[in-house]
């Protein structure tokens, strides 16, 4: 049997691991940030008939502009940030949010071109930009994860990147990115800025995101992506919203009818049932910032999050601690930052059985 280190592979692919996220099937699975709220029947019944009716000419290709799809998430985001002017020309859609980096890489890296980030952040942007034969380059955040104007600026300056990645809310941090410093970066040089928003919903109401700076930036992306607020992680739809100009940059690096009728069908009829669907937020803000406070009690030290997840530090043996919850029927997420684990918010029932082990778990503090 042939091994891949025989295979005549790219050479900058050589040593590479891919992503690797454990896929284990336990009664508490609280470590890739899923939505774990069930999707509501009557939604549900809703999307199946819409699939149904799909169904019947699947014989043809699907609309391979996704016209109707497109218009349903322009309609989304409006209604969410209001002014932003966002119509069907500035939307465009894949395979989740991946697929959408992938292709803006596809049209804006590659080979000779760079992308600048800042970790610890979302381990699919350097896995991306690797698969994409785009340069990763990692810039260094501030203190408490954050990122200063003056820092992105610095990091742009000394880098000369082709593009910039940032994720507001941070992933895995939960950090918060302020307007200020996706104004700088946008203003300090000549390339694209992207804002990955996978965890918008899940931020203070009320606060503008990156949606609000699109108008006269034809440079500037917000993506965004289904899998969270919408619990659609299994549905695999991704999106952007950007100057019409970046969606004709995407057409030509697209693979045609990328999107199938049945994902399209799916994805319009949740949106259909966006206060629905979106009722869950306020259920899984509440269990995140209960994790918050029980997890300090214990004598941890939670970061300050405005995603679906909570970083906390103060853990002595992170794999050890990992490894008796999953013992226990509970995964969460070790992601090699020294002295911290991460964990999903999820429902009432499986954050109470997280908070019980990690007090059976945590011995007293002197």
């Amino acid at each position: 049997m042939t091994s891949l280190d025989e295979l005549p592979i790219r050479d900058d692919l050589r040593g590479l691991e891919p992503y690797g996220a454990p896929h284990l099937h336990l009664p508490v699975e609280l470590n890739v940030n899923e939505n774990t709220h069930p999707i509501p029947e009557d939604v549900a019944r809703d999307i199946i008939e819409s699939i149904a009716r799909e169904l019947i000419t699947v014989n043809r290709y699907p609309d391979r502009e996704f016209t109707a799809l497109r218009e349903s998430l322009a309609g989304y985001l409006e209604g969410t940030e209001p002014g932003s002017g966002i119509t069907r020309e500035h939307i465009w859609a894949a395979n989740g949010s991946n697929e959408i980096l992938q292709q803006i890489l596809m049209a804006f890296g590659g080979p000779g071109r760079s992308v600048l980030g800042f970790p610890p952040t979302y381990s699919m942007h350097s896995i991306i930009a690797k698969g994409t034969g785009t340069e990763w380059i990692a810039g260094e955040r501030d203190p408490g994860f954050l990122i200063s104007p003056s820092t992105a600026v610095e990091w742009i300056q000394k880098t000369t990147p082709d593009v910039v990645f940032f994720c507001a809310p941070n992933n895995p941090t939960g950090t918060a990115l302020g307007l200020d410093t996706i104004r700088a970066a946008y203003d300090a040089f000549d390339g694209i800025v992207v804002v990955d928003e996978a965890y918008a919903e899940f931020a203070p109401a009320g606060e503008p995101t990156a949606l609000s700076l699109l108008e006269g930036r034809p440079r500037l992306i917000v993506s965004r992506t289904m899998s969270k607020a919408f619990a659609f992680a299994g549905a695999r739809l991704g999106y952007l919203a950007a100057d019409p100009a970046v969606t004709d940059a995407l057409r030509l690096v697209r693979l045609p009818y990328h999107l199938s009728a049945l994902t399209q069908a799916a994805a319009v009829a949740a949106l259909a049932h966006a206060p629905e669907m979106l009722a869950m937020v306020d259920d899984i803000k509440a269990q995140r910032d209960r994790m918050v406070e029980e997890l300090t009690a214990l004598g941890y030290s939670p970061w300050p999050t405005a995603a679906n997840f909570v970083l906390f530090g103060g853990v002595d043996e992170p794999e050890a601690l990992w490894q008796q919850l999953l013992d226990r029927g509970i995964i969460i997420r070790n992601l090699s930052i020294p002295g911290h684990l991460r964990v999903s918010a999820g429902t009432a029932a499986e954050t109470t059985a997280f908070l019980d082990a990690m007090r059976e778990l945590t011995p007293p503090r002197p």
